[in-house]
């Protein structure tokens, strides 16, 4: 049953008030039976209105508690328990029951078909008591103590107190098949065991913090080794080069001209470069008696070698002078001397 069809009653720390009981049109018949049965007056059951006002009228009593489990509780703390030879005499010398009652807050017999207990303000009272004086007790003696262990043991018992107001048992509403004269009932069927496990789950443990991870103490580093371990510490130190160059295989290699009459390519060719003529060192020109123009042309490089594949040509060509040009063109040139409309007569 979803929580939001709960009434107020169901909300923790909300006084006790009348429940709120759906029926459908149709009765069942063993809710007739049951109620005829706990009913000391006779009354009419002919309608389902009939059986709703019964069935409020019965479980609003102050009487209509019903006890959901009983559990086996310590009286006292650990440290204050009676030490005797006789454990049966020991035993009921230490311990008492508990018992869980609980009242009706809601019974829905139409959607959920479900029937829900909220725990009575005397059980909270008791489950907080044993809870505050003598579980916490015993797990405050059990565990070593820390910087926080009280702030810790306070937070526990907070949250145990708002769980267990905030507990409400929903069960099938077959379970008012228990319902007593005076409203009062027990859970049959083995849902108890179902109640007993929920409460017991209540009572969480006082857990310690994880111990911490003790960084080992390391001596504090040399200067030596802080300037060994610094990037820019060899930054003078040269970097031989590599003797060993990648491979590269024939096949990946494109020449850049066609292949020579002996197969050989010049990219391939393991032949040494082609010598070049020694340059003369400069000299005083003006001394010699050089003419500057024959002094500074170009050299010319030729291959001595029989596996040459090139030859090198000036940097600059030798054009004709512009005085040749005209020598040989004449002064007709452009309209002076010669025009090749001279062939043709006038008209």
């Amino acid at each position: 049953m979803p929580s939001v069809l709960l009434p107020n009653t169901a909300s923790p720390f909300s006084p006790r008030s009348p429940p709120t009981v759906v029926l459908n049109r149709t009765v069942e018949p063993w809710l007739t039976a049951t109620l005829k049965r706990i009913n000391r007056v006779k009354r009419p059951l002919n309608s389902a209105p009939q059986h709703m006002r019964c069935l409020t009228e019965s479980l609003s009593s102050i009487t209509a508690i019903w006890n959901l489990c009983s559990l086996i509780v310590s009286r006292a703390p650990e440290s204050q328990l009676v030490k005797l030879s006789d454990p049966l005499a020991e035993s009921l010398q230490n311990t008492t029951l508990l018992h869980i009652q609980a009242y009706v807050v809601h019974v829905d017999l139409v959607l959920s078909h479900e029937v829900a207990f909220k725990l009575s303000e005397e059980t909270i009272k008791k489950l907080v008591d044993f809870h505050k004086n003598i579980y916490m007790v015993d797990q405050d003696a059990n565990t070593w103590q820390w910087t926080e262990k009280d702030t810790q043991v306070k937070k526990l018992h907070e949250e145990f107190v708002q769980t267990v107001n905030r507990f409400v048992f929903r069960t099938d509403a077959i379970a008012l098949e228990g319902i007593e004269d005076d409203g009062a009932g027990e859970l049959l069927c083995g849902r108890s065991e179902e109640v007993k496990t929920a409460v017991l789950g209540f009572f969480l443990p006082l857990l310690p913090p994880p111990p911490r991870v003790v960084e080992p103490v390391r001596p504090p580093p040399t200067v030596l080794q802080i300037q060994q371990n610094s990037p820019g510490a060899n930054w003078w130190a040269p970097t031989l080069p590599s003797s060993h160059l990648p491979a590269v295989e024939p096949w990946k290699v494109i020449p850049s001209s066609p292949a020579s009459s002996d197969g050989c390519s010049p990219l391939t060719s393991t032949a040494p470069p082609p010598a070049m003529a020694p340059v003369p060192q400069q000299q005083n020109m003006w001394a010699l008696g050089l003419d500057f123009s024959t002094a500074m042309s170009p050299p010319m490089y030729t291959t001595s070698t029989s596996q040459s594949y090139y030859q090198s040509s000036p940097l600059i060509p030798q054009l004709p002078l512009p005085s040749s040009m005209t020598q040989q063109c004449g002064p007709g040139v452009f309209g002076f001397g010669w025009s090749p409309f001279q062939d043709f007569t006038t008209i």
